[in-house]
């Protein structure tokens, strides 16, 4: 599977400085990839840290430029089935592998939508205006109250509904505008 055009991939570097950064930037999506496969923390937390080391153990196979969260996911499900054929016990959920398999699809197809539409609301972001933008990161990106920023931006709370609302529409048509073209 290639890597999205908007992922650049990693300058070649040191093979360690490369994973690392690959990681960092992957690891969150690669948690809830494994514990929404794997209803118990603990376990869930053991094969994350055995799927680490596999995936540096096996770095030397991964192709830069190629979708680095992709390639981390089909090693973790890997060692998800690796675990639940190594339980002694019989697990408090009966998940067949093919079930797995199944969910595995779906976290994979919905990840992949919910970048796509990350990847247009920043670009869409990018084209506000700067005082709109600037109302934005306020509210959704500093947690910033309706009153607050009302004060700040010398505006009336109703005021900043009423542009919030606009900015959020435009917001939302200009998401599925490019949604819909690169569908196209």
């Amino acid at each position: 599977m290639e890597d999205s055009p908007h992922i650049p991939p990693v300058p070649a570097t040191d093979p360690a400085e490369q994973y690392l950064v690959l990681l960092n930037e992957h690891e969150r999506a690669l948690a809830a990839y494994v514990h929404a496969l794997v209803p118990d923390r603990l376990d869930a937390e053991d094969i994350l840290q055995s799927c680490k080391l596999t995936m540096w153990k096996q770095f030397a196979g991964f192709e830069p430029g190629t979708h680095f969260l992709a390639w981390a996911r089909k090693i973790a499900f890997h060692q998800i089935l690796n675990h639940r054929r190594g339980a002694k016990r019989k697990p408090l959920y009966s998940a067949e592998p093919a079930f797995l398999e199944a969910v595995a699809a779906e976290i994979d197809r919905v990840s992949d939508s919910l970048a796509d539409r990350s990847e247009a609301l920043h670009e869409c972001l990018k084209r506000l205006p700067e005082n709109q933008r600037r109302l934005v990161l306020l509210r959704y990106y500093e947690d910033h109250d309706i009153a607050a920023i009302a004060r700040e931006t010398d505006r009336t709370e109703a005021g900043v509904y009423k542009l919030l609302s606009r900015i959020r529409a435009a917001l939302n048509d200009c998401v599925k505008s490019r949604l819909d073209s690169s569908a196209a």
